[in-house]
Order: C-alpha cells, then structure tokens, then sequence
C-alpha cells in the first residue's frame, strides 16, 4: 500500500510518501524547488519524494490532503488530482486532526493526551485529544481568537521582529528575561480562574495595525505612554513574561496528562518543550508546523482509514533527497570548481576533524536532507567549541544573525549525560538542556539564560556518519562534541542540492565544504 500526504498548500507545502507500512520520504517544496504558490500543488516535492519511495504516480493508493488547502474554488485542485493519481482514493484530513496524528502515531507511547496548538488552522487554534492504541478522539478545542500562537505572534510585532517567520528570535530573547511580566500575560490569556485560555479583549485594540495591536491598557500596565517603542531593555523581560506565561498555560491545558504529545507551530518553540519534560513524559512532532502535517496526514490515513494497527516506525526526520557522488561531481565540474576527493569515509572523516582541529568552519552536506527546520547533521556548518571564535563567526560573520540566537551543541547520544542534562526530545533539536557545571567554562559560547543550551543528542543508528564525526573530533581534542547550525543563509530554506550547498559556501565565510565525499576549500 502506498499512501501519499500533501498538507500546507496555502502556507510551508510539503509531501510525505508512506509505503507498504514505512515512512519513505517527506520533503518541503521550498527546500527542493525554492518557490512555491499558494493553493498549488507542490509538484517537485511530490515527484522527488515518489522517486525517493520508488513509486509512480498511477501506483498510489492514497492521497491524503490536509486543510486548508484551497482560498477559492476546490474543483480544480480536486481535477488535478484525480489527473496526477489516477488510481488513488482521495482522504480529506481535518488540520488540527493531521497535527495529533503526526504526534501520536510517531511518539513511544501507547496511550497519550495530545495537544494540538498553532495560530488559527482552519479557524481553530487549538485542541486536547484522548489517544490510545489507534483512536485520537477529541477532548476539547480553542478557537480564534483565543489563539496563544497569535499572541505570540504580536509580541513578535511588538518586538520589533515579524509574525509568522520571527517567533523563534522572541524565545531564545526570553532566555535573558525574568518574570517582571508573567501576571500581564497571565492576566491577557484570562488564566487567572480557568485553565483554558480566553484572551482578554481590552488588551488590543483592532485600529492599530501595527507593533502587535496592543492597546492603551497594555501600555499602561507595562509602564510606558501609549503606542511607545518598546526600548531595549524591556525587551528581553516582555519576552520572558510571554514565554513563562504560555509555559504555564499550555502545562495547564495538558491536565494531569503521564505522556503528552504535541503537535502545530507553538511545538516548535524548544523552551516549552523542555519545560513540560520537568514534569511529565513528553513527546513533540518535530516538524511540528503546517509541513510536518503531511507526516500526520498519511499516519492518520494508515491508521483511521485504512485500520491498520500496526504503528509506522519514526525512526529519523533524514526523509529527503540525497545525492551520490556522481550527481555531486556533476555540478562541481559544471561550476568549473577545484575539490578534492576523499576515497572512504576513514579519509572523509580524518579530513573533517583535521579542519575542525584547525578552528575551520565546516560545511557538511551529506546523506539524506532533513525534513523539518533544523539540521540534525545531514545539512549542517559545524565549528568546534575549542574554538574562542566559533560564537563571532558563526552568528555575525556567516549566519547575521543576533547573539542572543546560539547554535546547537551536537554529542553521541551516549556520552550526553557527561556534559548536559537533557531531555529525550533533544534527539530531534527539539529541547534545550542544561550544561552541567564543570563544564560551562568550555560551552559558555553556547550558552543561554539559566545554563541552557540546545543539545542534538546523536546516536549510531540513526546518523552513523555524522555519530562518527563527534568520536573522531573526541579523539582528537578530548571533547567529543560540536556546535551545529542550519546550513542556510540570509533565510533561504535549508540547502538540498549540490548547486544550493555550492552557492552557499561561496556567498559566505564558511571556509570549508564537504559534500559527499568531495571537499573543497577556499
């Protein structure tokens, strides 16, 4: 049986490709194809993932489409369809639906509570879910405009940065914050007598189109005139009042819940994440957004349609296209570009930490693209924590981006314990950890509010090149572990192709390049 997933057609479209009980290939279409148009189908992700799977199109038994995918009429994508999988059986899945399938189903847990919580997909915002075995049944639900992913999204605004695209500069901002405004929020979420948020109303007011559409009382209760630029030093702690505050409420929608899943924008956002994990089993999707519903979409299809019990193994989000040698030699002799070929992975990896070693930044392109956000070693730069520079020319010189932004701290799964506390969410970037005290000295360039940081525990069976890589750089320098960012630049989508990883080098300070087995220097 095949089972393909299309979701996020009006906003982050994406196909998942489920075969014969196996999750095959998940690809987003701006990764694979740069550009995208809203209410189209997604046609380069969906040829390269039925590729991927080894399937063609009249093969397909499903297609499972997630709401909303349509602002006008649905007949035509409905025809298109119908064009592409002549022999496929259409399922419309429900958004909020997708979301609690692609927790559940992909999480350990036999019998869950799930929340499923984003801005207003498909009007609602919101939603807990009794799950057990193959049943998600619905519990409770919260609509527009009692939206905790819309507030967050003012703050955004508020901030100085933009909804919809900048929630995450707000979190890792709140890391340098206190609880000064923790009532506010509470108070705005309408949390002081219930544990469902209803937001107060008096706090925005609709004719401000700007810096979120807070209205005077909001003003007046953080102690500024009205419609005042928020300065720099109040940031960080309105930052911190909306976190701990959202922290708190999204705890308190949860109830007595042993295992929670989570699912929808507001999973991506890693502190909550970390601060459930305080008290409770815990798993969030971790393409948790509009894209990773297509991973939802075929899951719910597998086991709601189509009453499969058996559940599909989520063994890795390296679900994208990878590229053998032969592809990759192409474009760099297209490029008409001077590399260096590594004939095995004993000379790859010896030639990667001799770079490391060197205070190199490293670009590292190998194997399958992650689906999903962040790069879990497949599309990575790399840097060593040894080196005094790595934070100055990671985040200014190579990303731009803010100090406040840190990398990730990628180690063998194994050898976690010895340096960070941690959460098993960190499998998937999806957490943050504690750095243990004898050694925030050597990680104190990584490190957020509290002794945080963002730890990517990395095991041999899921990634055994890259798990290879912090072993030999451990060897090397007494300290197996490395900083790890996105390997994108200036907001374009993670790099999928040759050409994309090419072009990236070469439009910044990154200093070296392994792609495959090729390496290349500047």
């Amino acid at each position: 049986m095949t089972i393909l997933g299309l979701s996020g057609l009006l906003n982050d479209p994406a196909c998942a490709v489920l075969r014969d009980g196996k999750l095959a290939a998940a690809i987003e279409q701006n990764k694979i194809a740069r550009h995208w148009e809203a209410g189209e189908l997604p046609r380069e992700a969906i040829a390269a993932a039925l590729e991927l799977a080894t399937v063609a199109p009249d093969q397909v038994d499903c297609v499972a489409l997630v709401r909303p995918f349509s602002s006008g009429p649905e007949s035509a994508l409905h025809l298109a369809l119908r064009g592409e999988f002549s022999n496929a059986r259409l399922v419309l899945v429900e958004h909020h639906s997708a979301h609690a399938a692609s927790a559940f189903f992909a999480a350990p847990f036999d019998r869950a509570t799930v929340l499923t919580l984003d801005r207003h997909g498909d009007f609602r915002c919101g939603a807990r879910w009794r799950a057990e075995g193959t049943r998600i049944e619905l519990e409770k639900e919260l609509f527009f405009p009692d939206s905790l992913g819309d507030l967050y999204g003012r703050v955004t605004d508020l901030l100085g940065f933009h909804h919809n695209s900048d929630e995450h500069k707000v979190q890792w901002l709140a890391t340098a914050g206190g609880a000064q405004f923790v009532p506010l929020f509470t108070e705005i979420l309408g949390l002081m007598d219930s544990d469902w948020p209803r937001l107060d109303a008096t706090f925005f007011d609709a004719s401000r189109l700007r810096d979120g559409g807070f209205s005077s009382k909001f003003y007046a209760k953080v102690g500024m005139e009205d419609g005042a630029r928020i300065p720099n030093s109040l940031r960080p702690a309105l930052a911190a009042g909306l976190q701990l505050a959202i922290e708190a409420a999204v705890s308190k929608m949860a109830g007595d819940a042993e295992n929670l899943c989570l699912a929808g924008g507001l999973g991506f956002n890693a502190l909550l994440i970390a601060a459930l994990e305080r008290s409770r089993n815990v798993f969030v999707q971790p393409s948790a957004g509009n894209a990773g519903s297509a991973i939802g979409a075929v899951l719910y299809a597998w086991h709601s349609v189509y009453r499969e019990s058996r559940r599909v193994p989520f063994e890795t989000l390296c679900l994208g296209p990878g590229y053998n040698a032969e592809a990759i030699k192409k474009v760099l002799e297209n490029c008409k570009l001077r590399f260096h070929y590594l004939q095995t992975a004993d000379e790859l990896i010896a030639a990667a930490v001799r770079q490391l070693s060197d205070q190199k930044i490293v670009a590292w392109m190998q194997g399958r693209m992650e689906f999903g956000p962040r790069a879990l070693g497949n599309r990575s730069i790399l840097a060593s924590p040894l080196n005094p520079y790595s934070t100055e020319n990671l985040n200014l010189y190579i990303k731009h981006r803010e100090p406040f932004r840190k990398f990730a701290a990628s180690v063998p799964a194994e050898l976690a314990g010895e340096y960070f506390e941690t959460g098993p969410n960190a499998r998937f970037l999806a957490t943050v950890g504690r750095v243990k005290p004898a050694h925030r000295a050597t990680f104190q360039s990584a490190i957020l509010g509290d002794d945080l940081v963002r730890v990517h525990t990395v095991s041999r069976a899921e990634n055994p090149l890259f798990h290879r890589l912090l072993h030999a750089a451990g060897q090397a320098s007494g300290l197996p572990v490395l900083y790890n960012t996105s390997f994108n630049l200036f907001g374009d989508p993670l790099v999928c192709a040759p050409r994309d990883a090419v072009r990236s080098f070469y439009s910044s300070g990154i200093d070296v390049l392994f792609a495959g087995n090729f390496l290349l220097e500047k």
